[in-house]
């Protein structure tokens, strides 16, 4: 009875850590995507950040932060959904 017990304690402390390893490993994906999908931007930021904090200044790495960010808003702006039909037979 004891030996059941202990099996089954096992098996539930190892499915809780294999859930945790598969929420982690999710959080990190997503963490990859949005760092790629920010891009330019976000790189620029922390380029910004760790010159800042190293006593460096970091006022051109702010500035190129501010005009990637416009960039983005501008592209943005330009491409939605509509802007999308009909190319598929185009090739693009």
């Amino acid at each position: 009875m004891n030996i059941k017990y202990l099996k089954s304690l096992k098996q539930r402390l190892g499915q809780g850590m294999t859930e945790y390893i598969i929420v982690v490993a999710l959080v990190a994906i997503a963490a990859i995507g949005v760092y790629q999908l920010f891009g330019q931007v976000v790189r620029s930021q922390t380029a910004a950040m760790a010159k800042e904090l190293a006593g460096e200044d970091g006022s051109a790495e702010s500035q190129n932060a501010q005009s990637a960010a416009q960039n983005a808003s501008a592209q943005t702006a330009a491409k939605s959904l509509k802007s999308f039909t009909g190319n598929a037979s185009a090739g693009e």
